[in-house]
């Protein structure tokens, strides 16, 4: 006779938002000397060194990736200061363990979950994207990361889900730059659903192989690469979804100049520059600069999600 398979009750079935934090349940146990019961697990992203991954060239494009000095010491990270060097001076005070992400809005899976629970099982790869940045340079980049549209599914967005958006850490104490004014604090950004869950849009945890600088974003951030850079938040604490189009800071603090969508188009100039040609990081000053690519090179893969779309209107 064939072998029954043991009905299990659904009371038996352990909910997502539990299982998810169950290491908060083991450090309980732990505390109160259960440990022999519930062993303390191994956390999947150490808190620095190298990472496990593997290169994926299907995503990849062949250019030459900068040199890790060329992209750690080169940021637009205004909660560090707003020099391009500023955030590696002064990006040390971050606390990056422990972390934790809050997850709400339309998903049937909402909570506070530790950074170790949401990286158990994402399989890292190693991919070098294109980076552009608004004010006309570029990089070259090997993230390590994984498909975000593999931590979105697991919270179970509901159909009115239509947009994600994003928070950066709020700690004036660790963040000095976010002592100014100088934008409305804390960072936000946003995508649409489908931006969210293409194949393209990386989480980010790591760069070259090992875990991801602090002025980098660590030790989670987003990249997504047809975007200009301020489209990448770093140092993410929320995650969101929502029915409505979210607000993001840039377009918030001067709306003239960013757009909601931040598309690179070449086509699209800044009101105080030009966004038709680009200077590679790194390059010799005097070296000629490159056309801006559509999409930062990445129109085939993308344009689609666009179609119909007014790309000078929708910037």
């Amino acid at each position: 006779m064939p072998t029954r398979v043991p009905r299990i009750a659904p009371s038996e079935i352990t909910p997502p938002e539990v299982y998810f934090n169950r290491r908060t349940l083991i450090a309980a146990a732990l505390a109160s000397g259960a440990s022999a019961l519930l062993p303390a697990a191994e956390a999947p992203l150490p808190a620095s060194g190298a990472l496990s991954y593997t290169a994926n060239p299907r995503y990849s494009v062949s250019e030459q990736p900068n040199k890790l000095q060329e992209i750690a010491a080169y940021n637009n990270f205004y909660e560090f200061g707003t020099d391009k060097e500023s955030p590696s001076e002064n990006a040390h005070s971050l606390r990056t363990r422990p972390w934790s992400v809050q997850v709400y809005g339309e998903a049937e899976v909402r909570g506070t979950f530790h950074l170790e629970d949401l990286l158990e099982g994402q399989a890292l790869e190693e991919r070098i994207y294109r980076f552009r940045c608004v004010e006309a340079w570029s990089l070259v980049v090997p993230w390590v990361g994984f498909p975000l549209s593999s931590l979105l599914a697991r919270f179970k967005p509901t159909s009115r889900a239509k947009f994600v958006e994003f928070t950066t850490l709020y700690d004036p104490q660790q963040m000095p730059g976010q002592r100014s004014r100088v934008l409305n604090w804390p960072y936000l950004e946003g995508l649409r659903m489908d931006e969210a869950t293409h194949p393209l849009t990386l989480m980010v945890v790591g760069l070259y192989g090992r875990v991801l600088p602090n002025q980098d974003g660590a030790p989670l951030r987003l990249i997504v690469p047809w975007k200009y850079g301020f489209k990448s938040i770093k140092s993410i604490v929320k995650i969101g979804f929502s029915a409505a189009q979210p607000r993001n800071t840039w377009n918030v603090s001067a709306p003239g100049e960013y757009g909601f969508y931040a598309n690179v188009n070449p086509q699209v100039d800044h009101p105080r520059w030009s966004q038709a040609t680009e200077r590679r990081i790194g390059a010799p000053f005097l070296a000629a600069r490159r056309p801006t690519l559509p999409f930062n090179g990445y129109a085939e893969q993308v344009a689609s999600l666009y179609q119909g779309m007014d790309l000078r209107r929708n910037f």
